[in-house]
């Protein structure tokens, strides 16, 4: 009697064959461009702002930003603090601030890479891409 496992092993000793097959990426809609740029925009707005905090709070730890003000007090009579320049709320401003321009410029960067490709597939005729079954 053969059991599960004998009938499951005759079946992937078969070999299937593997159906080829090669498509022409003639053109790519504007909406769902614009949509997926957007998506990787916010992907990317939420790694600066994340990596920002990160990188401020392993310099505050270290002690750097008291260092500097240090260095600039020894210059300075008056004493210019880059502490209350450079402050974690300073930072986050800026973080999110580039993180929204970021937005922006990816967005909009991604609705004309798509209409550019558009227009250039009348010239070239588009992008060949090879599937295959397996």
């Amino acid at each position: 009697m053969s059991s599960v496992a004998d009938k499951l092993a005759k079946k992937s000793t078969r070999q299937t064959s593997a159906k080829q097959v090669r498509l022409r990426l003639v053109y790519i809609d504007f909406w769902s461009a614009v949509k997926l740029s957007f998506l990787a925009a916010v992907a990317l707005a939420i790694v600066t702002v994340v990596s920002s905090f990160l990188i401020y709070m392993v310099v505050q730890t270290t002690g750097l930003i008291a260092q500097i003000d240090q260095f600039f007090q020894s210059f300075s009579e008056n004493g210019i603090s880059i502490s209350e320049i450079v402050g974690l709320p300073q930072v986050m401003a800026f973080s999110a601030v580039v993180a929204i321009l970021n937005l922006i410029v990816v967005t909009v960067l991604g609705a004309v890479v798509a209409g550019i490709y558009n227009l250039a597939v009348k010239v070239t005729g588009g992008l060949l891409v090879g599937f295959t079954s397996n």
